[in-house]
């Protein structure tokens, strides 16, 4: 047999990513080059990557919008807002270009950012979790490989169809390329323990080996086998579907909060539509982005069991020790509002396809010395929490 050189391996292995690039790169109908380094194009929306889903090849993408779900009770909780505080966070490649209608923003994928991943079957995956033994009925994020949370859960594995929240974005410190810092929504169905669960998720990410910076990004993922091999990150494979030529999922968000000032946050309702079965994703107060189309799921294709809401990190421990990567704005819940990260309104869709506050819900930190949680009630906030820490400091080795 003969042997294959290690100059030959790294031209196989280009070879390999280049054929793959080429299948996620989609030709452009225009390309626009952010100042923050991004290449975003701008493809037909009849050629975006989601089509090419063995699942999909008969999809027609959805055009009439779905019914959005609107909030049940005497008045929706108030959003806090300022001149200065809550203020809507947008996106960076805005200020030098936009999409013409009939496309989709993409944020270009290169070589170096396969590079970065272990392989490329791992790039745009996250790492498949070990659930380690619980106490309570707990979610699925309670994890190993390194991944700790501080999280708001709904319990007595209702039926729900969708949530809705506001979360303030930050730029955290991610110690180690491989690390990373996120805020986001879980939409969960399946067991927690087996190779069935199905999750959507939403929010917010500082991901070096994903994205090559440490720039907070607006980000999604969806799998339908807990993370062993299907779904990805953002429009990394096929599957997600998106109908918006504003808004480019894996683009930087800009700008951020800043401590003891402005404070800005961005709103993500993610729900079933009830005609089609589709899960829709809107961001901002109404903004469609797109949708996860009912045939990618097993569970979800009926309905959810559980939401979660908050942060997670990954802590390599490359010393031995607690890495340094900051959850949320690397402060504790304690600091209030200003300082520490945040989601308010906490709310549901329920099977009338209405939003209602999330009222029996639950909070989970695994280790309150590095990252903790708060949860609270008022008119103003509805349901809604502090959450966040520093990694590594003298209680937290």
């Amino acid at each position: 047999m003969i042997g294959v050189s290690a100059s030959n391996y790294t031209t196989l292995r280009l070879a390999r990513i280049q054929r793959h690039l080429e299948r996620i790169n989609k030709p452009a109908a225009r390309t626009i080059q952010s100042p923050d380094g991004d290449i975003i194009d701008c493809v037909p929306r009849h050629k975006q990557p989601a089509l090419d889903h063995p699942l999909l090849s008969h999809h027609k993408i959805q055009r009439v919008a779905p019914q959005r779900p609107k909030f049940k009770g005497e008045r929706p909780p108030r959003n806090y807002s300022t001149s200065d505080a809550a203020r809507r966070a947008w996106q960076a490649w805005h200020h030098v270009g936009h999409c013409p209608r009939g496309t989709v923003p993409i944020r270009r994928s290169s070589v170096d950012d396969v590079l970065r991943a272990k392989s490329l079957f791992h790039f745009g995956k996250k790492q498949m979790r070990v659930p380690l033994a619980r106490k309570v009925d707990a979610p699925d994020v309670v994890s190993g490989n390194g991944h700790e949370h501080a999280i708001a859960y709904t319990v007595n594995n209702q039926e729900v169809y969708g949530a809705k929240t506001t979360m303030n974005v930050w730029d955290p410190s991610v110690q180690e390329e491989n690390e990373f810092s996120l805020s986001q929504i879980w939409i969960l169905s399946g067991s927690f323990d087996g190779a069935d669960l199905n999750s959507i998720e939403a929010g917010w990410q500082v991901s070096p080996e994903l994205y090559g910076d440490s720039r907070p990004r607006l980000f999604t993922y969806w799998t339908s086998d807990a993370y062993r091999a299907t779904g990805c990150y953002n429009l990394l494979c096929a599957g997600f579907i998106q109908t918006n030529n504003r808004i480019a999922i894996g683009a930087a968000i800009s700008p951020v909060s800043s401590p003891g000032s402005s404070q800005y946050d961005i709103t993500i309702l993610v729900w079933k539509d009830p005609k089609l079965g589709n899960w829709w994703m809107s961001f901002g107060d109404s903004m469609l982005v797109g949708y996860w189309p009912a045939e990618l799921f097993t569970h979800l294709s009926d309905r959810a069991t559980m939401v979660e809401w908050g942060g997670e990190v990954v802590n390599m421990r490359p010393n031995g020790e607690h890495t340094s990567t900051q959850m949320g704005s690397g402060r504790f819940a304690g600091s209030g509002f200003g300082k520490a990260s945040y989601f308010r309104n906490l709310e549901v869709v329920d099977a009338d396809n209405s939003l209602v506050s999330a009222q029996a819900i639950a909070t989970l930190a695994e280790n309150t010395k590095c990252y903790d949680i708060r949860s609270f009630s008022n008119a103003d906030w509805g349901t809604s929490f502090y959450f966040g820490g520093p990694g590594n400091n003298p209680q937290c080795r």
